[in-house]
């Protein structure tokens, strides 16, 4: 499926292992993330998850209409601001992929 101006959709998934301590700290960040995020012009989809067996582990799962629109977010006040406070408070290295969707 193609956007409107031709470019494949993207879709993110970040894998993140945080320190379970910091766990409130972590999701009040991530609340504000979700929600300024959400408000972007090329944002489809942008949602946390916690995984069943692990709770220390939440990805993020984002739906972009191209990869220009995921560039300028990464470029957002809120994301400059917000992501390197959430690096400090991880476990590990986020495992981030972005994908084109194909089919």
């Amino acid at each position: 499926m193609a956007s409107k101006r031709g470019q494949n959709m993207i879709t993110v998934v970040a894998k993140n292992t945080i320190i379970t301590e910091k766990y409130d700290e972590i999701i009040e960040l991530c609340k504000e993330l979700v929600e300024e995020t959400r408000k972007e012009d090329g944002c489809i989809k942008y949602e946390m998850h916690q995984d069943v067996n692990d709770k220390a582990i939440l990805t993020m799962i984002e739906e972009w209409e191209s990869q220009e629109a995921l560039d300028k977010h990464m470029q957002s006040e809120h994301f400059t601001r917000i992501v390197p406070l959430l690096g400090s408070l991880m476990a590990a290295e986020t495992d981030m992929n972005v994908y084109a969707q194909l089919i």
